[in-house]
């Protein structure tokens, strides 16, 4: 459901590029919320030594069915737990809205911290999470977000007040028959201008701060 895997692979190392983002000291980076390596591929691809992060073992099977003779160490652990993977790393990655996927707002605030305690001097923090600030009302609510000859996907977001209910709605075709498969689950309800406010209290600098496909991406310099 995240699409072709090499093109979104390919936006990824063009971001990296256009922003200067590439190996400079130790060339550690820590990819955080790996899954199958959309962004722990193009930073090995570019020099870097990843330790990509993930509690799905099945994910981490296809990232290194994916990384082939690639540098990157599989750690199958929880993202929170970085401040123990290993020390000062030049660069740590959250991408495709992970960060919403924690317990609450004050475990975001946690990992943020933690995060910046662990990078090295001039390190670099890039996050990307979709910010739920506007509350959608009525059919807004229903998100379609992937459609092929057989899957259909739709999301329908409930708004609280720290977190967003989210429903997917599964549609696959078997043989010529569809069924539907429904799952529920809370995200954190992000702020883009909390995030930015409590990287610049703990030190970090913004560099980037745009919206990349539907999801606010930043580049924070310690």
């Amino acid at each position: 459901m995240t699409g072709n895997f090499q093109t979104k692979s390919n936006e990824f190392k063009t971001f990296l590029v256009a922003n200067s983002i590439q190996p400079i000291s130790n060339k550690i980076a820590i990819d955080l919320g790996a899954g199958h390596g959309l962004q722990s591929i193009p930073l090995a691809e570019i020099g870097f030594q990843v330790f990509a992060v993930d509690f799905n073992r099945q994910l981490l099977v296809e990232l290194e069915e994916n990384a082939k003779d690639l540098n990157i160490t599989i750690v199958n652990d929880d993202i929170k737990r970085v401040k123990y993977f290993t020390s000062q790393p030049e660069l740590i990655v959250c991408c495709g809205d992970t960060l919403s996927h924690l317990a609450n707002k004050s475990e975001a605030i946690d990992f943020i911290e933690n995060s910046v305690r662990t990078l090295g001097n001039s390190g670099r923090l890039i996050l990307s999470f979709r910010d739920y600030s506007t509350e959608l009302t009525g059919i807004d609510r229903f998100i379609p977000v992937k459609c092929d000859s057989d899957k259909i996907l739709t999301c329908v977001l409930d708004y609280e007040d720290e977190h967003v209910q989210v429903t997917d709605l599964l549609h696959e075709r078997t043989d010529d028959t569809w069924k539907q498969k429904v799952s529920s689950y809370k995200k954190v309800r992000l702020l883009t201008s909390e995030i930015v406010a409590k990287l610049e209290e703990s030190g970090m600098t913004i560099i980037v701060n745009q919206i990349i496909n539907g999801l606010t991406t930043i580049v924070a310099k310690k």
